[in-house]
């Protein structure tokens, strides 16, 4: 914890090289992104499992608290994957490294470049959507939907603690290890620049379809089909305005007999997780330096990341009932 406030004190105080607030903004934008990531698995397999919550969790996005998250996701999401490719280009070719300096500049400026339209477009859903609903701030049902979220990361937390404290009963496994960089070090160090250049187009795609193109707003609107689905799925006046409705048909979704937004999905939501939780991973062994703590965080890392894999793969792969779609339906018309 000592290290952690001394990090986030000398942060604030630096006043030298631009170097130093490229490698704070760049974990902040990427523990920033990892929440979400969190929070957007587990409540988008509810349209599979539970599709009454994922309504419920979608009338809690659509509320301000949430649209200003969802800006400052974004604005995670670019910076983070930008200085992402510039860090990756710098490792390849360290030769470059005098110019690191301008390079994150670049980076700086190219998030500016592309947040600016990018905002303008997000917006004209926001300022749609509130001019017809007004503002509603839902405050109640976002905290006790979030502190349960809270409660499970604690609980994880807890139980990776233990199972180490347990573990560290065991003779000779709590003695500190010297020497070379172990053979998973070197292969999550690769798989972090390999994975970070392949996760750019998908995230960045996904991005622009759900939150710019068309908004967590639209996944409600009655008679508006997905982004990619329209072309395949014939009329959208079909479109009765439920939110596992709009997730159901973007992943029944078939083109040339694949179904190509599960694939697209799936290969984001792992490479996603494992780049994600691989990167906390480095967070937790900067700051964490007891080893039971540090191993039982660990432990949570690793189990947490299973977890939402499994979790996300399964919605994912799985069909959302049809009588269930039909039940939401009906209730929405019925409200109207």
């Amino acid at each position: 914890m000592a290290t952690l406030v001394l990090t986030i004190t000398e942060t604030l105080r630096y006043r030298g090289k631009i170097g130093q607030w490229s490698w704070a903004l760049h974990r902040i934008a990427g523990l920033g992104t990892l929440l979400f990531l969190f929070l957007h698995v587990i409540d988008t397999s509810w349209a599979v499992f539970y599709p009454e919550l994922y309504k419920e969790a979608i009338r809690q996005y659509q509320s301000p608290l949430f649209t200003v998250g969802e800006f400052a996701l974004v604005a995670c999401v670019v910076y983070h994957a930008l200085n992402g490719f510039r860090i990756v280009i710098f490792d390849w070719r360290p030769k470059w490294w005098s110019k690191q300096a301008d390079a994150a500049r670049l980076v700086m400026l190219g998030t500016i470049i592309i947040l600016v339209p990018t905002f303008v477009l997000m917006f004209t859903h926001v300022l749609d959507h509130y001019r017809i609903s007004g503002f509603n701030l839902y405050l109640q049902e976002i905290i006790s939907t979030q502190s349960k979220f809270a409660a499970g990361v604690v609980a994880v937390l807890v139980i990776g603690i233990a199972v180490s404290a347990v573990y560290s009963l065991l003779p000779g496994v709590n003695q500190p290890k010297h020497g070379h960089t172990s053979q998973i070090d070197k292969f999550i160090w690769t798989f972090m620049r390999v994975s970070g250049i392949l996760i750019i187009p998908l995230v960045l795609g996904h991005l622009a379809m759900m939150h710019v193109i068309q908004g967590v707003f639209d996944i409600t609107t009655a008679g508006v089909t997905p982004v990619g689905a329209t072309a395949v799925a014939g009329s959208a006046a079909n479109m009765s305005g439920t939110a596992p409705e709009f997730v159901a048909l973007r992943w029944n979704t078939m083109f040339a007999g694949v179904f190509i937004w599960r694939i697209y999905d799936v290969g984001l939501l792992i490479l996603a997780v494992i780049h994600g939780f691989s990167g906390l991973r480095y967070v937790v062994n900067d700051y964490a330096h007891n080893i039971v703590i540090n191993r039982g965080m660990n432990i949570a890392i690793l189990a947490t990341a299973i977890g939402l894999i499994v979790i996300g793969g399964l919605a994912i792969l799985n069909t959302i009932p049809t009588d269930t779609v039909r039940m939401l339906e009906q209730t929405t018309q019925a409200i109207r």
